[in-house]
């Protein structure tokens, strides 16, 4: 078990150890609603028939590609309770983003003992990073619902896979393609 964090226990990260996200590389992420509820639509003759929350999932994971400097999207589809996704980050303008972000947030502030900035940095997502932009995409799509009055909730987490090599690429890519036809055979299905 975790030590005590303001006498919370802290759940321990399903990330691999040692690994930096906002690396150069591919990842697989699938991301479930809460309960695994079917807000983004149903599947009808094996085709994906979208709600009104399914177009605006649809339609923010596609301009994730336009707000990150770093990022090409893969293969992705939306399911009625899910999301899968393949993020491609470049890692070619890291150093940008991280010191953009650094004199946006720290030159207005006073400075904070030493000992309070490592333990935030420990603990803060890296700006460019997957944990950090699939939590601007789960926050868009829940603030787009929440103006429209639309009831909606993520499950808390997500699921990322680390893609190896082209053979694992093609595969993962033929899967979320097809998994709309798999619908009711995938073990995300909650009928």
């Amino acid at each position: 078990m975790s030590p005590k964090f303001q006498n919370k226990y802290r759940i321990d990260s399903t990330r691999l150890e040692g690994w930096n996200y906002a690396a150069k590389g591919s990842y697989f992420i699938t991301i479930c609603t809460d309960d695994r509820v079917h807000y983004f639509g149903e599947i009808e003759n094996e085709k994906m028939i979208y709600s009104p929350i399914g177009s605006i999932a649809y339609v923010l994971w596609d301009e994730i590609r336009n707000h990150q400097k770093n990022i090409r999207l893969g293969e992705f589809v939306i399911m009625p309770n899910h999301v899968h996704g393949i993020l491609i980050l470049d890692g070619s303008d890291m150093v940008d983003v991280v010191v953009d972000s650094f004199h946006e947030t720290n030159l207005q502030q006073q400075p904070k003992p030493e000992f309070v900035n490592e333990f935030m940095s420990s603990i803060s997502p890296i700006p460019g990073s997957v944990s950090t932009i699939i939590r601007s995409y789960k926050s868009a799509v829940t603030k787009y619902c929440n103006r429209l009055g639309l009831e909606f909730k993520w499950q808390s987490r997500f699921y990322d896979h680390i893609i190896r090599n082209e053979t694992s690429f093609n595969r993962i890519s033929n899967y979320i393609r097809k998994n709309p036809k798999m619908w009711g055979k995938v073990k995300l299905f909650k009928g």
